[in-house]
């Protein structure tokens, strides 16, 4: 006796009763109820939802170990594992094909779709350091597919994600260079993988145009990010569709950098519908909405290592953005233009015959932006080799937003001349890209760079006065001397006209170089250097990047005059408003004008000490 129960849109269980016991047959599904949040593209025909997948199917993956050909590698499904994390189902399998079984995990593989009973069933996405066998951690399709739909993300990601948005700097003091630099060179994102645990492929960062030293440093700003640089040579993303076309297991390139210095994030695409392109099986930098350029790549050859084996690849044109970063993947889409920032580096080196001259584009990213800038400098002044013990860095810089603002400066420094050039360049760019004002759209960078084997240090060697006492109305002499390494000492000349209606008393008289200028100006007006919105912040920014450090200053420091009300400077103000402004029920903040009598002049050497005598103004 046969009985058929049919349930609509499930499948057909055909229940043959035989003699002595029940034999149930469970048909082929031929459809069902999406999963949640996937109605409307879920499509049982073409994926395979967790629920159905059993240990010990047979399974293939799809992806590029050569070139731009797509191969397909077998794998077998070893088990479903329930929560790997809060909320995150994975399918571990493990590769049966012998380049797999011989390379062991890939990074670089990340996104490479996952194929059981024909149909989708996820994406490879993590792994296990120093593993013997290739075995993967698949991020299930249904969880690729929510990335970017409303109520379907799960938060959290592989160990190993870094996360977070932009940097927050303190802007209710006066900006500080090198308290901004720190920040950016030593924020504590989450580590990037643990060796004893599992970890999400991390995707290889392909460098081209990078002294090795260079790549190494990017290596440890990008390593929390679940990023892994590799040097090389990754090519050069150009826009364009070109032959290649992003399609299952072809290569997902997110150029950071394009052009003459490049630096391309390796992936795999692992599902296309229409013009929105899936990939990598887990985030990014996992920040929700991104726009960053996406191109089509080819793959050089995998390196095999104990490890961690790795695609060694490059971009080939870009063809779209990616627009979401999410913990199970990234979605991109096709024909979108990503916003991307030229930068422009003219090199002079004394050791090279050529002026050379890099082009390239940037992501815009607050957080990526000025690490990448970093290394871009740093690789271009570089290229031709190290720089000498004595060193003298020569460099204009200037940084134009879409707005009309501007940040632009030239300065010398010597010694750890580069370190000094590149926080000049990025410490702006990171303000910028981060201040809590207004949205800034960077439309350049441009650098000029002359690079000379010379050291301009110097100390001051002697520092005479025609008179320690003088009158109001008078004119005071200088006469400084200064010891230049491996140089002849230099000899120059102040003259300083004591103002008419200076008090009685001893003052400061300071000679300094261009550091302690920038001390002592910091000091005396702090609400220079302070910023209330998009306009003063540039103001402050200028103001720090343009104090030279190859001059020589002379600064005779006199009694406050007049008063500066919160950024207002007036020094001119009569004492008794001066008084009455200086009430301390009044709510704004008021303080006495500094005032000196400054000369400076160009020496051609950075001076590193300061000296201060005390001058007496009588009667």
């Amino acid at each position: 006796m046969f009985e058929i129960f049919v349930k609509s849109q499930v499948g057909v269980v055909l229940c043959i009763i035989l003699t002595g016991g029940v034999f149930c047959v469970a048909a082929e599904r031929e459809g069902g109820d999406a999963p949640s949040g996937l109605e409307g593209i879920w499509d049982a025909g073409r994926y395979i939802s967790v629920d159905e997948v059993r240990p010990g199917m047979e399974a293939y993956c799809l992806t590029v170990y050569k070139g731009t050909e797509v191969e397909k590698f077998d794998l077998e499904v070893l088990s479903v594992v329930r929560n790997y994390m809060a909320g995150r189902d994975a399918i571990l399998v493990q590769g049966t094909d012998e380049r797999f079984i011989y390379t062991g995990p890939v990074a670089g593989c990340s996104g490479s779709p996952v194929y059981i009973d024909g149909r989708l069933a996820g994406a490879l996405a993590f792994g296990w350091f120093y593993s013997k066998d290739a075995l993967y951690g698949v991020t299930p399709i249904e969880e690729m597919l929510r990335v970017g739909r409303s109520g379907g993300g799960k938060d959290g990601a592989v160990k190993g994600g870094g996360g977070g948005g932009g940097y927050s700097f303190d802007f209710s003091r006066p900006i500080d260079f090198a308290e901004v630099e720190r920040e950016i060179t030593s924020r504590g994102f989450s580590p990037s993988a643990d060796f004893d645990g599992a970890s999400m492929l991390p995707c290889p960062v392909v460098t081209s145009g990078l002294p090795a030293q260079v790549s190494e440093q990017l290596g440890d700003s990008l390593r929390p990010f679940g990023l892994m640089v590799v040097s090389g040579s990754a090519g050069g993303a150009s826009e364009g569709g070109g032959d290649v076309r992003l399609e299952p297991g072809a290569c997902l390139v997110v150029p950071l950098v394009a052009g003459d210095i490049s630096m391309d994030v390796i992936g795999t695409v692992t599902e296309v519908r229409g013009d929105e392109v899936y990939g990598f099986g887990h985030s990014f930098l996992g920040w929700g909405e991104i726009d960053v350029p996406m191109a089509t790549g080819q793959v050089h050859t995998i390196v095999s290592s104990v490890m961690r084996s790795f695609k060694f690849a490059g971009s080939e044109r870009i063809v779209g953005a990616l627009k979401i970063d999410e913990s199970a993947a990234v979605r991109g889409r096709i024909g979108a233009s990503p916003k991307m920032i030229p930068l422009r580096i003219k090199v002079d080196r004394y050791n090279d015959p050529e002026r050379r001259s890099y082009d390239c584009r940037l992501v815009n990213n607050r957080v990526l932006t000025p690490l990448l800038l970093r290394s871009a400098v740093a690789g271009a002044v570089l290229m031709a080799g190290s720089l000498p013990p004595d060193n003298t860095l020569e460099y204009k810089v200037a940084l134009e937003a879409a707005s009309g603002e501007a940040v632009s400066f030239e300065n010398v420094a010597t010694g750890a001349g580069l370190m000094e050039l590149i926080r000049d360049s990025t410490v702006p760019v990171a303000l910028l890209l981060n201040n809590p004002y207004e949205e800034v759209d960077i439309k350049s960078f441009d650098f000029a760079v002359r690079v000379k084997a010379e050291n301009i240090n110097s100390v001051l060697w002697s520092v005479d006065v025609s008179d320690t006492t003088v009158k109001a109305g008078e004119k005071l002499s200088v006469e400084v001397v200064i010891e230049c390494f491996q140089s002849d000492k230099q000899r120059y000349g102040f003259e300083l006209e004591i103002p008419e209606d200076v008090r009685v008393g001893r003052y400061d008289l300071i000679v300094c170089g261009g550091y302690g200028y920038e001390v002592f100006v910091r000091r005396a007006l702090p609400q220079r250097f302070m910023s209330e919105d998009l306009a003063s912040m540039i103001d402050a920014m200028n103001e720090l990047l343009r104090i030279r450090r190859d001059r020589l200053y002379c600064i005779l420091v006199l009694p406050a005059g007049g008063v500066i009300v919160e950024r207002a400077e007036l020094p001119d103000l009569p004492g008794t408003k001066a008084l009455i402004l200086g009430d301390n029920k009044r709510s704004v903040r008021v303080q006495p004008y500094p005032r000196w009598v400054e000369r400076s002049v160009d020496v051609g050497r950075i001076v590193l000490d300061r000296e201060v005598m005390r001058i007496t103004v009588e009667e």
